[in-house]
């Protein structure tokens, strides 16, 4: 039976993983790692032997402890903080954070010489502004991180390849393009859309407040995420850095129409400079060929299904 420990677990991503393991009836054991305890019950899974520890990465005795009892065999490294606006706010904090809870895990792997293999999560932020006629990008292309959370991720997979090549661990790096879905926290943009559009449908406002909204953006849905982290984990090539994309670039204006259009809202758009970031790519499209030729993976779930899963979460909610 295989074992996984995956870090951040109370997250988004994490919630969804589990559910494409027990889906797929993935006979497994499952430790889950995190500061904040899972709002979800993790005793709910058939095929899935669950566990959690509240556990912060950056104290290296507990990390140390964990990965000696458990021993797995794969790591899904999914903690930090995630979203690039928090990144402005306290930059410190989501630098030191973010590069400093993968450095511990990964050196405390190479300390106890444990034979597991690791996916270490990237982000399509690390590109930075590049032209749109370079675009798709792709994985050779060299990158310019913008922000304080994009310069973390690319630390991160600079470490990576150092563990690979200099002390042997077997690391597979993604870039992963912004994954969106039900279940998202509403401090990213397109729940906090449909979050503010559900409250006008109640209290009849004419406007919502946005920030930049003529960025383009390259959305993949969640539970095609998960599906490409499981296959990386299994038939990943080490050492190498995938993307994980759709491959097709939506401005937040057009999500917004697609998301007043399932409504059936008409409502005027008000910039509000207090969401608009210091600095931010324009433009972000990849290309998901070398995944595509690698393992066979590919986007299965559309842009309008994704939104329309994500209303129905809200509305729920």
């Amino acid at each position: 039976m295989n074992k996984y420990l995956i870090t951040g677990f109370s997250g988004f991503v994490s919630q969804h993983f589990l559910d494409f393991l027990e889906k797929n009836q993935k006979k497994c054991e499952v430790l889950g790692l995190d500061i904040n305890k899972p709002k979800f019950d993790i005793s709910r899974y058939s095929n899935i032997r669950c566990s959690f520890a509240e556990l912060n990465l950056l104290n290296s005795e507990e990390v140390k402890n964990v990965l000696t009892s458990f021993k797995p065999d794969y790591i899904l490294h999914l903690a930090s903080y995630s979203s690039v606006a928090f990144s402005w706010q306290q930059p410190v904090t989501a630098f030191v954070n973010n590069l400093n809870i993968f450095l511990n895990l990964v050196d405390q792997v190479r300390l106890l010489k444990l034979n597991c293999r690791i996916l270490s999560v990237g982000s399509s932020e690390e590109y930075g502004a590049i032209h749109k006629d370079k675009l798709p990008l792709t994985e050779d292309m060299e990158v310019d991180p913008l922000s304080p959370y994009a310069v973390a991720r690319v630390s991160q997979e600079q470490l990576s390849k150092i563990y690979c090549t200099g002390y042997n661990l077997d690391i597979v790096m993604t870039r992963s393009f912004n994954h969106i879905g039900p279940g998202q926290l509403e401090k990213f943009a397109i729940p906090s859309f449909v979050k503010k559009l559900l409250d006008i449908k109640k209290t009849g406002n004419k406007f919502i407040a946005v920030g930049n909204i003529d960025i383009v953006r390259d959305f993949v849905d969640v539970r095609d995420v998960v599906r490409a982290y499981f296959l990386l984990l299994k038939n990943g090539q080490k050492g190498q850095i995938y993307n994980i994309c759709s491959g097709k670039g939506y401005t937040l204006k057009e999500i917004l129409v697609k998301l007043m259009w399932q409504l059936n809202l008409s409502i005027a758009l008000q910039t509000d400079p207090q969401l608009v970031r210091p600095s931010d790519n324009d433009i972000i499209v990849g290309s998901n060929e070398k995944i595509k030729k690698a393992i066979g993976w590919q986007p299965t779930i559309t842009i309008d299904d994704s939104l329309s899963d994500i209303i129905n979460y809200w509305a729920a909610k």
